[in-house]
């Protein structure tokens, strides 16, 4: 059966919540700094993606928050210019990952794995060269340097953001999903 969705008030609602997004996005990286720039990135403002299961429109605004979010990220934490790759790719991984979402939104857990697949692949192919311009050399935990290894970082990258952004969309967003489905379903 069909959930149908009422949408009287549900694309307000979407702007409010990409607003809230952007401002999450922001508070999430000063209070939780190491949660959110470690290895494996648990962004709690990522839950909040879920918005593009109710509308396409969701998917630029999403991208602009996250576009916001990362230019002052970048700004504060001093990543210039090597964080313009984040405000850049991260924003087009959120975007593409909202739009699979709102294709695939009739299988909630196959929409969600979008943000997963799109920050796990896109995310990770930059993170080497946002990391070594804020100073670190070599892969967490392990010898590994980046300088050379850029396939090993990248390889290293796409499970840690990935396990990350599944934390973010699954453990957090799908509660999430399921809580505003019960108020804007019939």
């Amino acid at each position: 059966m069909e959930t149908r969705i009422d949408n009287d008030g549900l694309e307000r609602q979407i702007n409010i919540t990409c607003v809230l997004y952007a401002v999450l996005s922001v508070v999430c990286l000063l209070v939780l700094q190491h949660f959110s720039w470690a290895p494996v990135q648990v962004r709690i403002s990522e839950a909040l993606c879920v918005a593009a299961l109710f509308s396409k429109s969701a998917a630029p605004k999403l991208a602009a928050g996250c576009a916001v979010a990362n230019l002052i990220g970048m700004l504060i934490f001093g990543l210039w210019p090597a964080g313009l790759l984040d405000v850049v790719f991260g924003s087009l991984a959120t975007f593409l990952g909202a739009l699979w979402c709102y294709r695939f939104r009739e299988n909630r857990a196959k929409a969600l794995f979008g943000f997963v697949l799109t920050n796990a692949l896109i995310v990770a192919a930059y993170l080497p060269f946002v990391a070594q311009g804020s100073g670190f050399y070599t892969i967490p935990f392990t010898d590994i340097s980046f300088d050379g290894n850029y396939l090993a970082m990248y390889a290293f990258s796409i499970v840690t953001v990935g396990i990350g952004e599944a934390i973010s969309v699954f453990a957090l967003g799908w509660p999430l999903s399921k809580l505003l489905f019960r108020k804007y379903s019939e």
